[in-house]
């Protein structure tokens, strides 16, 4: 089975649902210009920041937005720092960071989390 991390982020009037899988991360690496490695790295040894954490969310977000197949428009940057701004960032870092290590961490014998 494949692996994939789903985490919500509830905010006050709505759920964000967030997905990561290797495709979600690999696009997460387009945004920033970095491999997610780097970027994860970042938040531990504080080089990573604000705007990592806002494109992280806008990959997580827009995976799960395919995932849902709906007909909405893709997520933009802006959309993730307007849930960024809406949650805040610990809020934030806690469901993104921790569903990008679980699917960092998968060893391919693992049952789906």
């Amino acid at each position: 089975m494949a692996i994939r991390a789903e985490k919500t982020i509830q905010l006050p009037d709505r759920e964000v649902r967030v997905l990561y899988t290797n495709r979600a991360l690999a696009e997460a690496e387009k945004i920033t210009g970095k491999s997610i490695l780097f970027v994860a790295k970042g938040f531990a040894d504080q080089t990573s920041g604000v705007e990592d954490l806002a494109s992280l969310l806008r990959a997580g977000m827009e995976a799960a937005r395919r995932d849902a197949k709906s007909g909405t428009t893709p997520i933009t940057q802006n959309d993730a720092y307007a849930v960024l701004d809406e949650a805040g960032f610990s809020v934030v870092a806690e469901s993104v960071i921790t569903a990008i290590a679980e699917v960092l961490s998968f060893g391919g014998d693992e049952s789906k989390n």
